[in-house]
């Protein structure tokens, strides 16, 4: 009996103890392994796939390669998101498997051993049978809970394939998906070159997210990110890089770092672009930062927007406005990002030339834009030797003493009526970032601003080729924004324009590494220099005057007294030849005698200038 006892003790173990814990090793975990590795196995076709479409050309586009890549991206992201979803299933089902993995094989070997000592513990049995009961009763409880969130979670799983259907796209469209413009956080994949020699480069996809003012990345498998770049005041463009789409740079404040990034889509593009410059501008510190980022954007919107009330009051101002002097006239004094309330149709219009077009970008060089300046032969296009060393050509400037380089770049300009007063360089700045930020215009072209005694000159970094030339005597006015000291413009007055005849003044305004301040002294003090050097050049040029007219005095002062000298020279042969004749012979060989040697005396000059007389 007690063999039979026991041998009933070992098939109740193996049953209701040992079979459920061999279960759950072999089949529950086995499973989230294997979903594991299917998981990883998608993550990296998607990662493959997207870097197929990362090196898509810009310029040689193949609709057949395209549309393969696309269709590659789009399987292997619903193929992962479906892989993701089963997985985190799994995960979740796990969790409550693990409550039961345990107590089931316990609750199995308890009721064995009180089979087994049934007979000699019936005291022990009354006191447990209550424990196990609730036990088992928890067990089902559990059991019929996991089934419903596995039914949840399935329906869950249908309804994200659902609505994240067009999301698999490699470059969804921005009319479903709208650009947020006002984010002051932003995390996702980026594409960061690295330079990997002097010609050469590399490509790397990392996680990139903003954490307050920093730009942080985070490789795969790290633990934390790292910093990339502090982002507060610096500045961010789109550039065209090894022919790949939406790329964009970041520069520091300072202009010592700068990352060049390409987002996935043109959505995220807009979006990394828009949050970068709003924390650039330290929004992220206020209360409300993404309101506060609305209001910017919405005002600088409403900047180049006017209402219907507003042309309507500026129409009927038109006819008092020519009746009015000029000294009525009053300048404005707003500043970006914010729209001044005291702004008048008539501040407007005594500023900035009505319908004035806006130049985005550097087109052509100065002498052909602006025919007022005179263009030397060899100005355009002529490259300026980073070495200062003369290639057989001396250069225009190597005369000059004042030689400072500015890295600058060039927003935009455009016509103004009036070049008197520094809120035209203000207003001429709203202007044209407003316009900007409507028309989504983030690319700026990059240059190097030289400023000497004679002119200001834009220089092309990467072939020092010279892309404008501004002569020093027409930049009749030039400031900084008051609040943005990166911001600065000059105003530029030239003959011809629109209307002929006429001189025309064209507003020009860049932005530099914070030194818009800088640049403005050093073009004050060139103006200087230049001022004093004309004075002396004066001043030299009327002393040779003077000279001359000593020198000419001079010389006829010396002509006066040879003629005298002639003449008496003259009187004296005169007196001479009419003297009477002591004797007829002996005199007149003597006389004869003395004029000969006279001649002889006058050389061959004297007798030319006695025949002459």
């Amino acid at each position: 009996q007690l063999s039979s006892c026991h041998a009933v003790l070992s098939t109740q173990l193996a049953d209701a103890m040992m079979f459920p814990i061999t279960q759950f090793k072999e089949r529950d975990l086995k499973e989230i392994l294997t979903l594991k590795e299917v998981f990883q196995i998608a993550s990296n076709d998607h990662d493959a796939a997207i870097t197929r479409y990362s090196r898509l050309s810009k310029r040689r586009e193949n609709e057949k390669i395209k549309a393969e890549v696309t269709e590659d991206v789009y399987t292997s992201r619903k193929k992962q998101h479906q892989t993701m979803m089963h997985y985190f299933c799994a995960l979740n089902t796990l969790q409550y498997k693990k409550k039961i993995a345990m107590l089931e094989p316990l609750l199995g070997y308890m009721q064995a051993q009180i089979s087994f000592f049934k007979m000699g513990s019936e005291n022990l049995t009354e006191q447990l049978e209550e424990f196990l009961t609730n036990i088992g009763t928890s067990v089902q409880n559990v059991r019929r809970e996991m089934e419903c969130e596995v039914e949840n979670m399935q329906q869950t799983i249908e309804d994200l394939e659902v609505a994240s259907d067009p999301l698999y796209l490699p470059d969804p469209d921005t009319t479903k998906f709208p650009v947020h413009r006002n984010l002051t956080r932003k995390a996702g994949y980026l594409n960061a070159r690295n330079k990997t020699g002097l010609v050469s480069s590399s490509w790397e996809r990392q996680f990139y997210f903003t954490q307050g003012g920093n730009l942080m990345s985070q490789a795969r498998g790290d633990v934390a990110g790292g910093l990339v770049m502090d982002i507060d005041n610096c500045s961010v463009m789109a550039v065209d890089c090894e022919d790949r789409r939406y790329c964009f740079q970041i520069t520091s404040f300072d202009g010592k770092k700068s990352s060049i990034l390409q987002a996935e889509s043109k959505k995220d593009y807009e979006e990394w672009i828009c949050t970068i410059n709003n924390i650039s501008k330290q929004i992220y510190l206020s209360e409300n930062p993404e309101e506060i980022a609305a209001r910017v954007n919405q005002s600088a919107l409403e900047a180049v927007t006017p209402s219907p009330s507003f042309q309507q009051r500026h129409e009927s101002m038109r006819p008092t406005i020519q009746s009015r002097p000029p000294a009525a006239r009053t300048s404005s004094t707003g500043s970006l990002g914010s729209e001044s309330a005291a702004l008048s149709a008539l501040s407007l219009d005594s500023l900035v030339a009505p319908d004035t077009p806006i130049q985005f970008d550097i087109i052509s060089p100065v002498s052909e834009d602006l025919p007022g300046q005179a263009k030397s032969s060899g100005q355009s296009g002529r490259r300026t030797n980073p070495f200062g060393e003369s290639g057989g050509s001396k250069s225009e400037t190597e005369d000059s003493i004042l030689h400072q380089l500015f890295i600058v770049r060039f927003l935009g300009s455009m016509e103004v009526k009036s070049d008197e007063s520094p809120d035209v360089v203000y207003e001429t700045m709203r202007q044209i970032l407003a316009a900007r930020a409507i028309h989504n215009i983030f690319r700026m072209t990059e240059s190097h601003l030289l400023v000497t005694c004679d002119c200001l000159k834009l220089i092309d970094p990467q072939t020092q080729v010279t892309r404008l030339r501004f002569p020093l005597p027409n930049v009749v006015l030039y400031a900084t924004h008051q609040e943005n000291k990166r911001l600065f413009g000059f105003v530029l007055r030239t003959s011809g324009g629109r209307v002929e005849s006429r001189q025309t003044s064209v507003c020009y305004i860049f932005e530099s590494n914070n030194e818009g301040e800088k640049i403005c002294d050093s073009v004050g003090l060139a103006k200087q220099i230049a001022f004093h050097a004309e004075l002396d050049r004066k001043a030299t040029e009327k002393q040779k005057e003077i000279d001359r007219v000593k020198e000419k005095q001079q010389k006829e002062l010396n002509k006066q007294k040879q003629i005298e000298k002639d003449l008496e020279e003259q009187s004296r042969l005169i007196a001479a030849s009419s003297r009477p004749n002591q004797s007829s012979g002996e005199g007149q060989f003597v006389v004869l005698s003395s004029s000969q040697s006279e001649d002889s005396d006058l050389g061959e000059d004297g007798k030319k200038k006695r025949e002459s007389e």
